[in-house]
């Protein structure tokens, strides 16, 4: 069974294909620049074999039909026609309160899609869009939809409302939702495999860092709280996004920079974080280099970011009344040891501990486990850290296979 894995962006469509049995990744590409002025580009690797092209992309749907073309190709392709996707699953960011779990799509699925589309502007309209597209160009084959948000519908009522009037929760929906979903839940279950105990059973900060970055408070195998909000912009201060700041700044900001809401908007997610702070770049691998040359904003920039994190741990370890494990994913959290290290510094008396060899070094591997799976925590250390990269086409294919 080959299910086609999409995920949407404003101008970009990713794209897997996977055997659900195997969960082999047969193909996969991502089509960049959909809809804005010049060609699009469109890189791929097809069983191994690797390619680029550029065309003019109008929309979602010539970007979905170019990415059938190279899966379906007569030279090296890896399906005969679209009849061999038994189904696609869709990312979506946000679900708002209705779907606490992937579901299969229908027009009464679309139509909340819809309706929730105000919050999150900049990512479900293009989700939609593609939805759509890829009903027109496949009919009769299951579409499922999977959300970000879905997995952290399980946080209590305490920890997912904001402190505001009741009234603007029932108008407007203003809550805590969270996001990486499907990351968090992956590498949670990974985590709980790889050291042979059951999820139910366990504890589990799992800390999702990339340029965006979120963590999450796992207990027994569900979401008790996370740390993104209403938008992905509060948390953990982040590549670009200055996560959680006195709310009292915006408006500040607006009134002596004379800035409207959108302005203030654009300053908070991508001219602030890692960027904003060092003025070198959000990529932290930069930052880090800027620090090695003595850079002292690039120093603050990494020690903020560390704070953020070791704050947020020791907030979640408080919530969930221990921990076992905390699990690092995603572009950072995978490949940056510097920044692994310095985020659980000092944090030995409470039981978590990083062996630097196995942190640097990568040594500590597990006898099933698959690349880039290690264990960096210390012999004595009470919680176990572990490095698990993430897979959230993973879990879409599988959520999508289970609604077959």
């Amino acid at each position: 069974m080959k299910i086609l894995v999409l995920n949407a962006g404003s101008s970009s469509l990713k794209y897997q294909l996977m055997d659900s049995t195997t969960e082999e990744v047969l193909a996969k590409g991502v089509v960049e620049r959909i809809g804005l002025a010049g060609e699009a580009d469109h890189s791929f690797d097809i069983g191994g074999a690797k390619g680029k092209s550029s065309a003019e992309i109008a929309d979602h749907e010539c970007a979905l039909q170019a990415a059938i073309s190279v899966l379906s190709c007569p030279d090296g392709g890896v399906i005969a026609d679209l009849s061999d996707i038994s189904a696609v699953g869709h990312r979506v960011v946000h679900g708002g309160e209705y779907f606490s779990t992937s579901v299969a799509i229908d027009e009464d699925v679309l139509a909340k899609l819809d309706e929730v589309s105000p919050l999150a502007p900049l990512h479900n309209p293009a989700a939609v869009t593609c939805i759509r597209a890829s009903r027109t160009l496949m009919p009769h084959i299951t579409q499922v939809a999977a959300f970000d948000t879905a997995y952290h519908q399980t946080i209590p009522p305490e920890a997912h409302h904001y402190p505001l009037p009741r009234n603007l929760y029932d108008k407007y929906k203003v809550r805590r939702y969270g996001f990486h979903g499907n990351s968090h839940r992956y590498v949670a279950q990974r985590s709980a495999d790889l050291v042979g105990i059951p999820l139910r059973d366990l504890k589990i900060i799992s800390c999702h860092l990339g340029n965006g970055a979120s963590i999450a408070a796992i207990k027994n195998g569900v979401s008790v709280d996370t740390s993104m909000g209403f938008t992905p912009l509060e948390g953990l201060m982040m590549g670009t996004r200055t996560g959680t700041i006195d709310p009292a700044i915006v408006t500040f900001l607006m009134r002596q920079e004379n800035l409207s809401p959108d302005e203030i908007d654009n300053l908070m997610n991508k001219q602030s974080g890692l960027l904003g702070v060092s003025g070198i770049s959000s990529d932290l691998r930069d930052v880090l280099d800027a620090q090695d040359r003595g850079d002292e904003l690039a120093r603050l920039a990494n020690d903020m970011y560390a704070y953020s994190i070791k704050r947020l741990v020791g907030q979640y370890m408080a919530i969930l009344g221990g921990l076992d494990i905390i699990v690092m994913t995603a572009g950072v959290g995978e490949n940056s040891p510097v920044m692994r290290a310095a985020a659980l510094a000092g944090l030995e008396h409470w039981g978590i501990a990083v062996d630097p060899w196995r942190n640097f070094e990568k040594k500590e591997t597990f006898a099933d486990g698959k690349d880039g799976e290690f264990k960096i925590s210390a012999t004595g250390s009470r919680v176990k850290i572990l490095v698990v990269p993430t897979n959230e086409e993973l879990m879409i294919a599988r959520d999508t296979k289970a609604l077959l």
